[in-house]
């Protein structure tokens, strides 16, 4: 797969705007400023087709790029506590719209801030995937902000924290460093050819 290959395709804001499926579908989910952008911007080695934001919540539409004949889809940030109930509403019934049609999804990459235990928010988003049965793993971002014994023990209380964790694949990253990114292309590479 050429990673290069890569375009903004496009953006909607409810559910009911969004085509049938054409392709197969590659979905990042996670609360918000937790990395999405940073994260497809660094496996396609692009600075700012993603538009990165300081602003927690600014991701307020799903948003569509296509990458050599498949989509990855970025889903808004959830759990952001200074937006409106309204439009809290409407980025769940985006990404529950989005994430429960018949849709291509080949694999949903679920970002949890490696720095911190995974928040109720994460918790219910993995539920949501185990019990669907939706293919997923979980990319554990900014993972250079941590010491070698920082990252240890998150990792050991992650065990703990997110349940089934034996059974699920967990990639450390840094958008900083690179850390992460072919083992994530690889994967992704895989599922795409699966199809």
């Amino acid at each position: 797969m050429n990673f290069n290959k890569a375009e903004f395709a496009a953006s909607y804001g409810n559910f009911s705007q969004i085509p049938p499926q054409q392709r197969l579908e590659i979905a990042f989910a996670g609360r918000s400023n937790v990395g999405k952008s940073s994260l497809i911007n660094k496996i396609l080695n692009r600075k700012s087709l993603a538009r990165v934001s300081s602003v927690p919540g600014k991701t307020a539409t799903i948003n569509f790029f296509s990458v050599d004949g498949i989509y990855f889809v970025d889903l808004p940030g959830y759990g952001y506590a200074k937006v409106s109930k309204t439009e809290k509403k409407r980025w769940s019934e985006l990404i529950d719209g989005y994430l429960m049609s018949e849709r291509n999804i080949a694999l949903v990459l679920q970002l949890i801030d490696m720095r911190h235990p995974p928040t109720e928010d994460d918790l219910l988003m993995i539920d949501f995937l185990i019990q669907n049965q939706m293919p997923f793993i979980v990319v554990l971002t900014k993972a250079d902000k941590l010491s070698s014994s920082a990252r240890r023990e998150r990792l050991e209380n992650f065990k703990k924290e997110i349940p089934y964790s034996e059974q699920i694949k967990m990639i450390e990253f840094s958008s900083v460093t690179g850390e992460g990114v072919y083992e994530l292309r690889r994967i992704i590479e895989e599922v795409s050819n699966e199809d």
